[in-house]
């Protein structure tokens, strides 16, 4: 049985009970069973559920839609539940990504989606389930596919952590396995086999040697990577191993596409494929322009008050931008804590990001939609 949630508590108090509601990847149900009670209980918004992904909107008839969605799991607790107040933070898994981002989600719905409620613009809450694990499970992957309506608007924020910044856009993200093959022999009578894991050096010092582009966008600077991300080979203490395996992930820059990715990667590694290496992409995930020139975006800068910068990772903007929606991702949490055993956010960066957001769904946009 699920926790009720108060919608009228104070950003932190709500926080804390969603960081006490635990929902690891593939376990959300409860907190969605929460989340979806609380919502329906307002009366003023349409609710409907999809697998553990809960959509609420508003139907006021305005020329504007706001999307605002985020995620409801969690990385896997590493004794970082309950939560805790201390120093002015807040500690607990899911307190900076992104639980304390989908508080403000729940006290703007809270706020704008009961009768009577007077927002500038429409609105619609999407929280959804499984991003923290391969994207084949993405819960805003399964509404895309199976409610893509719910997610059409003239503007998409994810509360991501951000720090209480804009992030504008995001990286697209590649993953690869270089195959590197050997022969086995005695460890005694090496000279009899071919070492495999030898074999990879030449990958490990591409890598090593790589220059990372850096690229500007709408005055937001992506800074690409290519990075080894895990090495496997072996047989036993006593055998030259036959085979070793390096898996490379590349983040790069919104303006590649996903097939300009994958041959860059490619090209690369065309030194270690001819002398023998296989390669094979086992995900690829672009990016996503910033679109910060599109009207809505524009106008959301200009009511933080702050310049956007680059997002550094890739979020589920990419799918809104797939849709021709620009998306930005703004939230209260510290992307740097993040998946760490000492996750936290700060106390005072909570009031701020609601405050933000309220100001600018109660101000009429400037002009029509484009």
């Amino acid at each position: 049985m699920s926790a009720a949630l108060d919608l009228s508590a104070d950003v932190l108090t709500l926080t804390r009970a969603l960081v006490d509601t635990p929902s690891v990847s593939g376990t959300e149900e409860p907190l969605a069973d929460a989340v979806e009670a609380a919502l329906r209980g307002l009366g003023g918004l349409e609710v409907e559920r999809v697998g553990d992904a809960v959509l609420a909107r508003t139907g006021l008839g305005r020329p504007t839609r706001v999307v605002l969605a985020g995620h409801l799991d969690t990385v896997p607790i590493a004794d970082n539940v309950p939560s805790r107040v201390e120093d002015g933070r807040l500690y607990g898994c899911g307190t900076s990504d992104m639980k304390s981002g989908d508080a403000v989600m729940l006290r703007l719905a809270g706020r704008f989606g009961v009768p009577g409620a007077e927002p500038a613009h429409d609105l619609t809450f999407v929280f959804y389930d499984n991003e923290e694990v391969e994207a084949v499970k993405n819960g805003l992957g399964r509404v895309a596919r199976e409610r893509r309506g719910w997610l059409y608007g003239d503007l998409a924020i994810l509360l991501e952590p951000t720090d209480g910044e804009i992030e504008a856009g995001c990286q697209g993200t590649l993953r690869a396995v270089l195959e590197v093959p050997g022969r086995r022999a005695h460890s005694a009578r090496s000279w009899l086999g071919d070492n495999a894991i030898h074999g990879a050096a030449g990958i490990l010092a591409t890598l090593a040697g790589y220059a990372a582009r850096e690229v500007e966008i709408d005055g937001c600077t992506y800074r690409e990577g290519l990075n080894a991300v895990r090495i496997e080979g072996g047989v036993a203490g006593n055998v030259i191993p036959d085979a070793c395996a390096v898996t490379v992930n590349f983040r790069y820059a919104p303006d590649r596409d996903e097939d300009a990715a994958e041959a860059h990667v490619r090209e690369v590694f065309a030194a270690a494929v001819a002398a023998g290496a296989t390669l094979t992409v086992v995900d690829n995930a672009g990016g996503a322009l910033p679109g910060l020139s599109e009207p809505a975006a524009a106008a959301f800068v200009a009511a933080v008050g702050r310049p956007a910068r680059a997002k550094l990772g890739w979020t589920d903007v990419a799918r809104f931008a797939a849709f021709g929606i620009p998306a930005v991702n703004y939230g209260p949490g510290d992307p740097q804590l993040a998946h760490t055993r000492e996750e936290h956010v700060a106390v005072d960066r909570l009031q701020p990001a609601e405050d933000a957001l309220v100001a600018y769904l109660s101000t009429p946009p400037t002009e029509e939609p484009g």
